[in-house]
């Protein structure tokens, strides 16, 4: 596992941002796959929730904390490899969430996808998810770790330089 991304770039498009980062984990691709999908791992690194791992059906996740809930409808599952979502509800904007899981050797390759609309504040949505990821390496590792503060400030500068240089 490497809390160090593969990849990280963060884009202003016509219509929005578009966020990508991919991580290298030492599991397999089906251990991923349940810490995505799978309600008692999902609040591990994530919030109370489940997603319904198959196309149609519904990814409910409750970030009580911050009061954005996730109410939406799963348009792609293909385990252990895509699924996608998106991060909000019915009532707001789209925010489409892609997971990539692909097989390197014993472990995987991680990449989370999310594109959000012009008025999002990207810098913050995009560090708060990788801090999240963070989250998620550490629970893939038997590790439970608070949200990391720290991580979620330093990404969230770096995202706001990438967006202004």
């Amino acid at each position: 596992m490497s809390s160090t991304p593969e990849e990280f770039h963060i884009e202003r498009g016509a219509d929005g941002y578009e966020f990508r980062v991919v991580y290298l984990v030492d599991q397999t691709p089906q251990t991923v796959w349940s810490m995505l999908t799978e309600a008692d791992k999902l609040c591990e690194w994530l919030a109370p929730g489940h997603v319904e791992a198959h196309t149609g059906g519904r990814a409910c996740i409750d970030f009580q904390d911050s009061g954005i809930p996730i109410d939406s409808i799963v348009s792609v599952a293909e385990p252990p490899r895509l699924l996608a979502y998106s991060w909000g509800d019915a009532n707001g904007p789209e925010r489409p969430l892609r997971w990539e899981i692909d097989p390197v050797g014993d472990g995987a390759r991680l990449a989370l996808n999310l594109q959000l609309p012009a008025d999002e504040d990207a810098a913050k949505a995009c560090a708060g998810w990788d801090a999240h990821l963070q989250m998620l390496l550490a629970s893939l590792e038997g590790v439970s770790i608070h949200f990391p503060v720290d991580h979620f400030l330093a990404v969230r500068d770096r995202c706001r330089a990438d967006l202004s240089g």
